[in-house]
């Protein structure tokens, strides 16, 4: 016997499908981002089919969420060791220079 309930995937089919007038009308340049959104709904959807919500958009925009936060810890390691990386130049830079001035 078939299913006779939605997925949570075929859920977040059809609200992805309510928002496509939105996404239409959003510049050109945003409507990459606006699919990336549903993208990362899609990356939890066993998690949130388990949850069962009533409504679907819910733990979608949970999803969204986790996802930017994963992003968030990513570009903050990443800056992290960028500036490290400048103040071991600058440490590196000041020794050389003090060096260059005891020749």
């Amino acid at each position: 016997m078939g299913r006779t309930n939605p997925t949570y995937r075929d859920a977040l089919r059809a609200i992805e499908e309510r928002w496509s007038e939105f996404r239409r009308a959003l510049r050109r340049r945003d409507q990459p981002r606006f699919d990336r959104l549903f993208e990362y709904a899609r990356e939890h959807a066993d998690a949130s089919g388990l949850l069962n919500h009533q409504d679907p958009l819910l733990p979608a925009l949970l999803s969204i969420d986790l996802e930017q936060e994963v992003r968030l810890d990513d570009h903050e390691e990443r800056l992290e060791k960028l500036e490290a990386a400048v103040e071991k130049s600058g440490e590196d830079h000041e020794r050389l220079s003090r060096c260059d001035d005891h020749e």
